[in-house]
């Protein structure tokens, strides 16, 4: 072995990539549903192999250059995907939400520092059991930003070494509890309470009209529908096309063939005995006064009316609150069919109740005339783009190093948002600016998606075998024992505070709460778990507002962790 170590010293790229990739093979592996998942797995493995390593005398190390650079690299992404959320969770309609994600995260915060202190954890702790009993794996570069920057000062008798390895302990020994525990209590909150989360859910369906859409496969229904129909009824002959809707507003004439030759639907049209007219509406509408023309037929050219999808970005103030119900009656109610409403890019179950919010975004389908008159009315067209604007990406970089330089002087040492903060504070402001205009600075989800994933899990790999080559040293059963029971109360208290507080005081309804909690500790593992539990989608509708925030917070409390467990 000593000589495949010894490789892998010489190669450092190839131990980087080797590491990535067994890192994303462990993190497959799982009981019942539970694993490490590829980023827990990359700190373990890059342990595993750097401290297997060391028995035969091999350092493995890798460039801080770069384990900087993926951070940074990762912050930016994050930034980039909570941005608009982040300030539309600022408003009356998230602040509850926001509230419980402050005290979720702030408490996670304080009982971490409270038991570095109470159990006298070795230098660096604190830092890791914060990332991993709160999930938080981002929040293992702000905890090594503490030290870089001087913030935290390294005790006698260590070295900044030593304190980056006890990062990566305190995070692997937290990090599995700190899944597993928030996705049972999330799951099993309400029975604990003695309510009924799966009535409470279908009473919210009810009272807003929403569906589960949770774990559904492909259905033929479609709730509008496009027909053609041979006038042949003589009460209709005649008539305008003006005089048809008022007369029956739930239907929509969208051509008319007459002679083989396509007329169009001018609403002064006057109709014809052996017209081809083509309606457009609900299918309950449509089967019904099924005499109303006549019979129906298959008739291409009276059906070849041009349809569209789209994603529209909702900007105009004046759709702010409104409900999708408010909307039936418009001109382009029954041509078209909403499939799904992304916040913040979290789904959102979509019900007649539903609110619109600025920066939602709204996926359609349905006929091309229809989804353009959305689009003047409530926003801008999305389309999806494969091209990456590496010039905005490149200023949003540097914007944010620049940021980062800024620091506050207080008493003895002076505080900044580091390079980390700076671009996380850089791409909210981006994408948020981006998600306004459209017009600049594309960023498809799946080059955002590389930026988030790559970064962090090279990063944490890169963490992973820095620490090994001295974990060995520092790790003792005691250590370990209390790091863990640290880990235990700081992620397990937190959301049975959040719940109850949620729920005796802001009265939140306890399925929407479950996400809540979720989106408090920003994982969206336990709302995916509540809703299978409760078969619902109820509790995604309470994740997404708590989801950016507590993402931002969190990431941020890696390095007051370290600065106050001194």
């Amino acid at each position: 072995m000593q000589a495949f170590f010894e490789f892998l010293k010489a190669n450092p790229y190839i131990l980087l990539f080797f590491t990535i990739g067994m890192a994303v093979y462990v993190g497959k592996f799982n009981i019942k549903g539970y694993g490490l998942g590829m980023v827990a797995a990359a700190v373990v493995v890059g342990c595993a192999l750097a401290t297997w390593a060391s028995t035969y005398g091999v350092k493995l190390q890798l460039d801080n250059f770069a384990k900087s650079l993926f951070y940074y690299l990762f912050m930016y992404g994050v930034g980039l995907r909570v941005g608009p959320s982040f300030f539309n969770s600022l408003k009356k309609d998230g602040l509850k939400f926001t509230i419980l994600a402050v005290i979720c995260s702030v408490l996670g915060l304080v009982l971490v520092v409270l038991g570095a202190r109470l159990f006298g954890l070795p230098p660096g702790a604190a830092g890791g059991i914060l990332a991993g009993s709160q999930t938080m794996s981002a929040a293992i570069g702000t905890a090594e930003m503490a030290v870089t920057q001087g913030a935290y000062k390294v005790p006698a008798g260590s070295t900044a070494e030593a304190v980056s390895a006890m990062i990566a302990l305190g995070y692997g020994v937290t990090y599995i509890w700190g899944t597993v525990g928030i996705i049972l209590i999330c799951k099993y909150l309400p029975r604990w309470w003695g309510l009924d989360a799966k009535t409470a859910a279908k009473e919210y369906e009810q009272a807003h009209g929403v569906a589960n859409v949770d774990d559904a496969g492909l259905s033929g229904y479609r709730p509008v529908g496009l027909r053609a129909y041979r006038l042949e009824n003589p009460a209709s002959a005649g008539k305008t096309i003006a005089q048809l809707r008022s007369g029956y507003p739930q239907y929509r004439v969208l051509n008319v063939v007459r002679a083989g030759e396509s007329l169009g639907a001018d609403a002064g049209l006057r109709l014809e005995k052996g017209d081809i007219v083509a309606f457009a509406g609900k299918v309950e509408d449509l089967t019904s006064n099924m005499g109303l023309l006549g019979p129906e037929v298959p008739d291409a050219r009276a059906l070849s009316i041009p349809l569209d999808q789209a994603e529209i970005l909702i900007t105009e103030k004046a759709v702010e609150g409104r409900a999708l119900k408010e909307f039936r009656d418009e001109d382009f109610a029954g041509q078209l069919q909403v499939v799904k409403l992304e916040r913040g890019g979290v789904p959102v179950p979509v019900g007649a109740d539903t609110q619109l919010k600025r920066f939602d975004v709204l996926f359609v389908v349905g006929l091309k005339a229809a989804v353009n008159k959305v689009v003047e009315r409530i926003g801008k067209v999305a389309r999806p783009s494969t091209a990456t604007d590496l010039l905005t990406l490149s200023v949003g970089m540097v914007a944010g190093l620049l940021i980062g330089q800024i620091n506050v002087p207080i008493g003895s040492f002076s505080v900044g948002l580091g390079n980390a903060g700076g671009l996380l504070l850089s791409g909210i402001f981006v994408s948020s600016i981006v998600s306004r205009l459209r017009f600049f600075g594309s960023t498809p989800n799946a080059a955002r998606n590389v930026l988030e994933d790559l970064g962090l899990v090279t990063f944490i790999a890169i963490v992973g075998i820095n620490a090994g080559a001295t974990l060995l040293a520092q790790l003792t059963g005691k250590i370990a024992l209390f790091i863990f029971l640290a880990g235990f109360i700081a992620s397990t208290i937190p959301p049975i505070l959040t719940w109850a507080i949620g729920y005796h005081l802001m009265k939140i309804n306890p399925a929407v709460l479950m996400g809540g909690v979720a989106g408090a500790r920003s994982h969206s593992g336990p709302c995916r778990e509540a809703a299978k539990e409760i078969q619902s989608s109820v509790p995604w509708v309470g994740f997404p507002v708590g989801y950016a925030v507590s993402g931002v917070l969190l990431t941020v409390f890696g390095y007051f962790a370290m600065v106050l467990s001194k």
